[in-house]
């Protein structure tokens, strides 16, 4: 049996004629930025992310608002899925010694590159990503595509990089073991420019984690959601990412909540 409560008819127009609270209101601002926000990162970051993407913003948002607002109406992170590296080390070639050893913090940018390469499917067969990253400001500051991963492939990943940034000698310039690395024209590139060789131990992935780090991010954010008909779709799809969203304006935890392109300005500016 339903239980009737007795209300005066006065308290029940009293009731609805009451404006919605201050704290309600802010309440439904906050899930309209919450939800703005998580599209136009492409459904990309987390809370932390989230949060002090708003908060730079200039909005009044706690981050346990916006953790309660995602677990309320669902907001979830694009899913990751899990990527392997295949890397054909089993050669004769010239090989560096391990000079980085997972030091991974430098002071500056243009003190330490890593290099990797990355493949990925398309309906036109795989594709092959080289790319070069700076372990001070986190930004990718060369890359090469192409459908055949040689040892080309890489010494223009790295010639980018050199273009790009105009790196003085002595820079530390680590990959793995594989033979395009081992190549003499890659070799060649490094000792041109007086930098120094850094390889890592065979068969260990953590020697290189911090470009490993950012093919994962690149699949899981991008490529694992698209289904490439074409190798120029997808090229034309990765250099959109590199170009304009991760470099310029994806805001990192490792960073500060800079992007790569802020820290890259934010040391030279206090530098001058």
């Amino acid at each position: 049996m339903c239980r009737v409560l007795s209300v005066k008819p006065s308290s029940y127009y009293d009731w609805l004629s009451r404006d919605i609270s201050c704290q309600q209101v802010h309440r439904n601002q906050c899930e309209l930025l919450v939800k703005a926000a998580h599209s136009e990162t492409h459904e990309r970051y987390g809370v932390e992310r989230l949060h002090a993407t708003l908060t730079e913003q200039g909005y009044d948002i706690s981050l346990y608002m916006v953790r309660s607002i995602k677990e309320e109406h669902g907001i979830k992170c694009r899913r990751h899925r899990r990527f392997k590296v295949t890397t054909y080390s089993n050669h004769k070639k010239l090989v560096y010694d391990n000079v980085l050893n997972q030091h991974f913090d430098m002071q500056r940018p243009n003190q330490a590159w890593v290099s990797d390469i990355t493949y990925i499917w398309t309906n036109e067969g795989w594709l092959y990503l080289a790319g070069v990253k700076d372990l001070y400001t986190k930004e990718l500051v060369g890359y090469a595509i192409n459908k055949r991963m040689t040892a080309d492939l890489v010494c223009k990943a790295l010639n980018m990089a050199i273009r790009n940034k105009r790196p003085s000698k002595g820079l530390i310039v680590h990959s793995d073991r594989g033979s395009q690395y081992c190549s003499h024209a890659y070799h060649k590139i490094i000792k041109q420019h007086q930098f120094t060789g850094s390889m890592s131990a065979k068969g260990n992935c953590f020697d290189n984690a911090p470009i490993e780090s950012f093919w994962g991010t690149l699949k899981n954010e991008l490529v694992y959601h698209q289904d490439y008909k074409t190798r120029f779709a997808a090229i034309n799809d990765i250099i959109r990412y590199i170009e304009l969203y991760y470099n310029q304006t994806r805001i990192q935890k490792g960073l500060g909540y800079k992007s790569p392109r802020q820290m890259w300005f934010d040391y030279y500016r206090q530098a001058a």
